[in-house]
């Protein structure tokens, strides 16, 4: 394990200005609170912090990240808080150290493809900060390398598998390759131990059959372009394990019929130098057809340049040698991380990172490269998940969702009867109402109710596809029932007008008349005005309505009673007179439309020739509906108030509020209020009038 002096030093040593107060803190913090905790292998549990910290020293990250790498698992594994880490560190570490927290809480189901593309899009969406994923790489890095100590062989395996799945490709796509090789093979010993055994026992048999062919090719290399007057570095190795097994595999071939599992990089000089040492070199020796790639001149889209060809050596040897410079060479060592270059900050003369790379635009241009249908689409698309938010159930899993979701997408995410019976949510803890918007890695747990369903006003803030068809679809069957038990009503009433009683077959011979296909088709259409009262009469009992053009229609016996029905579904509240319980009350019934409820003053009722009346009662107990008041109060502080304050006395709610007119005197506010009746309304603009704020209160 690295010292706090040593690991100090390496920061010093590529950034002499670094906070060492800073990192000395972090490590006292960090073997404090960690204390007695152990590894599987019986070091301290600190250990693993600090040797995260140490690889990261290898990329020459800023003094931030190094202590968000010390402090990265405190929040999750010990008792201290984010506020301390604030407090103690600054709110730029807490940053980092909360997302990289949020990272490590993901519980990601590798068995299942979907799961492990939704954590990468998780990963890419989560870490705003590069910085984030760099850490989160290392410790996955780390963690492999101890990996063996795991006592648990499917524990091993599905660590490896979670490793190969999401962290290694993750790493290759922002370029670090070193990270991704390392990840691989520590995976692939787990994953296929047997394959991996093969392949390091056939490598090491090679090496000692042919001597040290690696080093004998590269000294043969490096003397070739050195007499062409190029100088250059050249080191060779042979391919590491996996990606053999994994060219094996691909083409159907033993290790025998492998050819190329040597690989060599020549750094040069200048871009110049790259293209002469590669002619020098395909003069030399010849190449092998559709194996030359020039990612100078056309980098990759992570920004990785180098000249790759395959050459024939010596016995027929396939060796496969890149060019590159010296600034190419740290690029692809390190990928993004190499852009994470210091520069002086003119107001305190401090290195600090270079925060212009937009690291979230190149990984939409490294995602752009694909290799399946379902790649290309998930990588082509990277823009979108800028867009999108990923959060989790209490248990872990994982859900995307897009960006501005509120808790009722959520539910419906997760299964449509949670969403259908969602009454509240908790996010990371704490009770919200439904509307709230969902962050990025937000905790979302529904609060539910077998007596709750879908309401209307859901649809004002559902915007996933999944849960506004849920509600809508639910609000469509409530409709029909309801509809339907209206037009039962209604039925009923046009029956009493009949000169006698109908006979056991009335109806079905009606249905027959009318040609509709059923009674709920019947019920439907009086409801909605598709069937004229008189023709429903008159199929039920011939001669009792129409037969006589002069005669008028008996009169309605009786008040039908909306009373069980919803507002807003199979009749509306109209808004121009805000009826409430308690007011008369008559329907306007227009072809193919809900029933439209007023109040028998309204002046809008006189105006409706296209409409029948029909008259209406709110049923026995009925109550809630929201009335509309007029209020003139006096301009002077308070007011506002006062008149909220005796509205909640009158157990009254007030859900909307508008400023109409306002001079040096007076101000005139519209308030919708919800109350129980009109007595309820009645009390509340009585209790107004006698507030001296007040100079008027009138009902409209």
């Amino acid at each position: 394990m690295l010292r706090q002096y040593e690991l100090v030093d390496r920061v010093l040593d590529y950034d002499p200005t670094a906070n060492e107060a800073l990192l000395n803190r972090a490590y006292v913090f960090s073997m404090q609170a960690h204390g007695s905790q152990k590894r599987a292998n019986g070091d301290p549990y600190f250990s693993h912090p600090i040797e995260v910290a140490g690889i990261l020293t290898d990329l020459h990250l800023d003094d931030e990240t190094i202590a968000t790498a010390i402090l990265h698992d405190t929040i999750e594994d010990t008792v201290a808080t984010p506020e301390e880490i604030t407090r103690l560190f600054g709110p730029s570490v807490a940053r980092l150290v909360d997302g990289v927290t949020k990272l490590s809480k993901i519980e990601a189901q590798t068995e299942n493809e979907r799961a492990a593309e939704n954590l990468r899009k998780f990963l890419l969406a989560m870490s705003d900060d590069i910085r984030v994923l760099l850490v989160k790489l290392a410790d996955r890095l780390h963690n492999m390398r101890t990996l063996h100590f795991i006592k648990n062989p499917d524990k091993r395996k599905r660590i490896a598998r979670e490793t190969m799945d999401i962290y290694a490709p993750l790493a290759e796509r922002i370029g670090m390759y070193e990270f991704m090789k390392e990840m691989q093979t520590l995976a692939f010993a787990q994953l296929e131990p047997e394959a991996y055994e093969s392949i390091t026992k056939r490598l090491a048999q090679l090496k000692e059959g042919g001597g040290d062919r690696i080093a004998k090719i590269g000294s043969g290399l490096k003397l070739l372009l050195s007499r062409a007057g190029i100088e250059a570095e050249i080191s060779g190795r042979e391919k590491h394990p996996y990606s053999i097994w994994k060219k094996m595999a691909e083409r159907h071939i033993s290790f025998e019929q492998l050819s190329d599992i040597m690989a060599f990089r020549a750094i040069v000089p200048t871009e110049e130098a790259c293209y002469a040492a590669l002619g020098v070199i395909h003069r030399r020796w010849p190449m092998v057809p559709g194996r030359f790639k020039d990612y100078i001149s056309t980098p990759k889209r992570n920004g990785y340049r180098s000249l790759h060809t395959s050459v024939i050596h010596a016995d027929n040897t396939r060796v496969e040698i890149q060019i590159r410079t010296h600034d190419m060479h740290e690029e692809a060592e390190l990928g993004l991380a190499a852009h994470w270059a210091y520069k002086q900050d003119p107001m305190n003369g401090r290195v600090r990172p270079d925060t212009q790379v937009s690291w979230i635009r190149d990984l939409v241009e490294i995602l752009d490269n694909a290799e399946s249908p379902e790649e290309l689409l998930e990588h082509t698309k990277m823009a979108m998940y800028q867009d999108r938010i990923f959060a989790f159930t209490p248990k872990g899993e994982l859900h995307q969702l897009p960006k501005g979701a509120s808790p009722i997408d959520f539910a419906y995410a997760v299964h449509t009867d949670l969403g259908d019976q969602a009454v509240g949510a908790k996010i990371n803890g704490r009770v919200v109402p439904l509307r709230t918007t969902i962050e990025n890695g937000d905790q979302v747990q529904i609060l539910r109710s077998k007596a709750q369903e879908p309401q209307a006003n859901w649809l004002n803030f559902a915007i996933t596809g999944k849960a506004r068809a849920a509600i809508r679809r639910h609000l469509r069957h409530k409709e029909r029932v309801e509809t339907q038990a209206l037009g039962r009503k209604m039925y009923d009433e046009l029956v009493s007008r009949l000169p006698a009683p109908l006979a056991g077959n009335a109806q079905a011979m009606a249905m027959q008349r009318l040609k509709v296909a059923d009674e709920a088709a019947l019920l439907e259409a009086i409801a909605r005005r598709r069937l004229p009262d008189a023709a429903v009469m008159e199929a039920l009992m011939p001669g009792s309505a129409g037969a006589d053009a002069l005669r008028d229609l008996p009169p309605q016996s009786s008040a039908i009673s909306i009373r069980g029905l919803t507002a807003g579904v199979a009749f509306d509240l109209a808004e121009c007179c805000h009826p409430v319980p308690g007011d008369r009350i008559v329907g306007l019934r227009r072809p193919d439309a809900g029933i439209e409820v007023h109040t028998i003053d309204c002046p809008i009722l006189a105006a409706a020739d296209d409409a029948d009346w029909v008259d209406l009662s709110w049923g026995d107990k009925t109550e809630g509906a929201t009335g509309r008041i007029s209020v003139e109060v006096k301009n002077e502080p308070g007011a506002l108030g006062t008149i909220a304050t005796i509205i909640g006395a009158q157990k009254a709610n007030i859900v909307n509020l508008r400023l109409d007119n306002r001079d040096t005197g007076f101000h005139t506010n519209t308030i919708d209020v919800e109350v129980h009746d009109v007595h309820h309304l009645m009390h509340v603009i009585g209790a107004l009038r006698a507030a001296d704020a007040v100079n008027s209160v009138v009902r409209v």
